[in-house]
């Protein structure tokens, strides 16, 4: 039987991707340095050494950094000026960062480094690619960026591990930085010139953690259009609103993209023919726009995307070397205004998908709106059946709108004003994540009350889509006959999410949700 070989990612700098940056960091797809990028890394660092040589002030090479920009450093202090940058700025506070994330970061910044203007070392490079292949995960803290001048805090912790110290995790065990690389072949890193400071000085981390971000806010959109397909059904709207004719004259992508999902879910739908003749002039908001709606959930998780994947193939450090010639650039490409905007943007959109969840589950349990037995039960008053559902739904709702207020509008000066505007992108990103897992739960709460919906509408079957996802659902929640403690059945609905277990089940049948 023939073994099956992983694929190798090459990285040259100028073609990244969301999706395989998602591979690298959860799936451990294996990486290697392209043959592109090699010369232009050798060219820049043999530009670097001439510089270096010639004795020129060259900020974070032969000055200090910030606002001690003008104090020289002598040749001889030049290589501990590296090592003294990596320790002072490892200050991060806060829970470690999740692996995925640091593996992210890290592919992120090599390939980054492999544009071949950052003036280091290819051993350097492939370093922070044998860390990423041996699987050894630097204990990054997730708070101390600012987003400007890169995110300097979060990194300096990688690049401790990567000269030998810090802390690191290897299969649970949380040991130092400098076993962690021994116990995988690998040696630490003696930093030569500017080294340090590319290592720290880019948007890595918050550029990995966006594109995580996206990969999963995709998917979330994918199980919001399913869910809400499900509760129309139970609810027994009207498909009128998705018809292509409508989405024609507003010319929105994501609201066409959206409607023809929605007519692909509910397709061969038993429950829309029973209710065809005298029905309701027109549904409410949260049913009829639901194209409206997650269109434009869709728009803002793409323009991320697009923000983020031209972030991650972009030279962010500080300053920059042109290969072939001596010329350095000093600039501010550290900046993660774009990113933070970005990621802003699309915790706002997840903000909503979330929010306009929760309002169709408050009209599944409302007997007034939902023609359903009050609170999904047969026997309402003994029991509650799936009231409090509705109650955990409008707390993450609550919570998410706070965390809507842009982390990007805000903007602290620091090293004594020299760096007196910075984006806050690490910030964003955070809170992107905190958003994102509570819509989650909240689209997760709308599955199972919808599933729960159906049930009263049998033997009427749904559209396809409605149709396979209650039944993967039931698989492993039965349906409420009896109250019963529901917080399991949530998290259970949440690792089906994460797994693809219900939206890939429905693709199949149905082909690809937008």
């Amino acid at each position: 039987m023939a073994v099956r070989v992983p694929p190798v990612l090459a990285i040259d700098g100028e073609s990244l991707t969301v999706e395989e940056v998602v591979r690298v960091a959860r799936a451990f797809e294996p990486v290697r340095l392209g043959q592109r990028a090699i010369p232009r890394i050798e060219a820049s660092r043999a530009a670097l050494l001439r510089i270096v040589k010639s004795g020129r002030p060259t900020y974070g090479v032969t000055t200090g950094l910030g606002q001690l920009e003008n104090v020289s450093i002598p040749k001889a202090d030049v290589l501990r000026l590296q090592v003294n940058l990596v320790r002072s700025h490892a200050v991060g506070v806060g829970d470690p960062l999740p692996e995925d994330a640091v593996r992210a970061a890290m592919l992120v910044r090599a390939n980054a480094l492999a544009k071949g203007y950052s003036g280091i070392r290819r051993e350097l490079v492939e370093l922070l690619l044998g860390i990423l292949n041996r699987r050894v995960h630097p204990v990054v803290p997730s708070q101390g960026s600012l987003g400007a001048s890169g995110d300097l805090a979060p990194l300096a912790h990688i690049a401790l591990v990567m000269i030998g110290e810090g802390a690191a995790m290897d299969r649970g065990k949380r040991m130092d930085g400098g076993a962690a690389l021994r116990a995988k072949g690998l040696k630490p890193l003696r930093l030569g010139p500017k080294e340090g400071l590319a290592v720290l000085n880019g948007t890595a981390v918050m550029g990995g953690m966006g594109c995580l971000l996206v990969a999963d806010a995709l998917q979330l959109l994918k199980d919001a259009e399913i869910a809400a397909s499900m509760s129309l059904e139970a609810l027994r709207g009207s498909p009128q609103p998705f018809d292509e004719r409508l989405s024609r004259l507003k010319k929105q992508i994501g609201q066409h993209l959206v409607a023809g999902t929605m007519m692909k879910l509910l397709k061969d739908s038993e429950v829309i023919e029973s209710h065809k003749g005298p029905h309701k002039v027109q549904d409410a908001y949260s049913l009829r726009c639901i194209p409206q709606v997650l269109g434009a959930c869709y728009e803002s998780i793409h323009y991320a995307r697009q923000v983020v994947e031209i972030e991650i193939n972009s030279a962010t450090d500080n300053p920059l070397i042109v290969p072939g010639s001596e010329e350095v650039l000093s600039g501010g490409n550290f900046h993660g205004q774009s990113l933070a905007f970005a990621l802003d943007f699309l915790a706002l959109g997840l903000v909503v998908l979330g929010a306009i969840a929760e309002r169709r589950v408050a009209r599944l349990i409302d007997a007034h709106l939902s023609g359903l037995p009050p609170f999904l039960t047969e026997h309402s008053g003994l029991q509650s059946g799936m009231m409090l559902l509705q109650y955990t739904a409008a707390a993450l709702v609550s919570e998410n709108k706070v965390y809507a207020h842009p982390a990007s509008a805000d903007s602290i000066p620091t090293s004594a004003n020299q760096e007196d505007h910075n984006s806050m992108g690490q910030g964003a990103a955070l809170k992107a994540r905190r958003v994102l897992e509570n819509a989650r739960r909240i689209v997760a709460i709308e599955y199972l009350c919808a599933a729960q919906g159906l049930e009263f509408l049998k033997p009427l079957r749904p559209g396809i889509g409605p149709r396979i996802a209650h039944r993967v659902i039931r698989r492993s929640i039965p349906k409420v006959t009896q109250d019963r403690p529901q917080a399991d059945d949530i998290e259970r609905i949440v690792g089906m999410m994460a797994a693809r277990a219900i939206a890939g089940a429905v693709e199949e049948k149905v082909g690809h949700l937008a």
